[in-house]
């Protein structure tokens, strides 16, 4: 992949979704069944049944493979769920989302929230609520399913190398409120405390930064494809020629060095989480 095909697909997924809702239509009306009957084998109500063939509703993928079952759809709609998974993300998002998942290692430089690997289900809505133009209601609740769903990349086998420099002022920023704040920093300590990854605070007070070009994930994958992922408000760039990844692993070296060692960051969100 060069630097010009590393700008993410800027589409929603919707026609995706419209395509995969009209295939279970004609599938269902092939078996002449009704939404609300349909609905009923599935466990579902016939609003969900119509909001997934109309393409306004992700489908979850148990609800696909019964779908393909009942509808004798022959692993036609079952085949489709990866797409319809990734759907779940925003376009920007989509190819940064299938590399990670396959990463062998991952290093985070984050600078405005918690990373999404590291955030609590209460962190997260109140992250999508504060999005604007407003995201609705179902659309958050999307978006919190995909990012949970991101997190088994920690206990994946094998267990992939992972690490993240955090500023401080990510810990000391309330949003959501104490209470979420709170939760969201115990679950930093838990996620500190996993074999395979390092999490490291970099302090206000630091004079030296190499990082003020804004925050860049770091991958590499199985086949040892050497990746960096950096976005910007709804637009993202995945680079993989050498010199450019060089140059951005070089500068997480440094930020390394210039941050807390993982022990005394543990031991910071520690006592904050005694002062919140």
């Amino acid at each position: 992949m060069s630097e010009s095909d590393g700008m993410a697909d800027q589409d929603d997924g919707s026609g995706f979704l419209r395509c995969f809702g009209r295939q279970m239509r004609l599938l269902r009306e092939r078996e002449g069944l009704t939404r609300a009957q349909l609905g009923a084998r599935l466990g579902y109500g016939e609003d969900q049944i119509a909001s997934v063939e109309l393409g306004r509703r992700i489908p979850k993928p148990t609800l696909i493979d019964q779908a393909d079952e009942v509808l004798g759809a022959g692993g036609l709609l079952s085949a489709m769920k990866e797409e319809v998974e990734r759907a779940r993300y925003p376009g920007f998002f989509r190819k940064a989302a299938k590399l990670e998942a396959e990463a062998v290692e991952l290093h985070v430089y984050d600078n405005h929230v918690v990373n999404g690997l590291l955030q609590t289900e209460e962190y997260m809505r109140a992250v999508f609520a504060m999005r604007r133009p407003l995201l609705d209601e179902e659309t958050i609740t999307e978006r919190i399913a995909a990012r949970l769903s991101r997190q088994t990349i920690f206990t994946r086998k094998p267990l992939p190398t992972i690490s993240f420099v955090i500023e401080e002022v990510v810990f000391r920023r309330p949003i959501g409120g104490s209470h979420v704040v709170r939760g969201q920093l115990e679950q930093i300590l838990l996620c500190g405390q996993l074999r395979n990854v390092e999490i490291q605070v970099m302090p206000i007070e630091r004079e030296e930064h190499a990082g003020l070009s804004g925050p860049f994930t770091l991958i590499e994958t199985e086949e040892g494809r050497r990746i960096a992922y950096v976005e910007t408000h709804k637009t993202s760039r995945l680079h993989s020629e050498r010199k450019t990844v060089r140059e951005i692993e070089e500068c997480y070296g440094i930020l390394r060095a210039q941050a807390l060692t993982p022990r005394e960051s543990l031991a910071f969100v520690e006592k904050l989480l005694g002062e919140t």
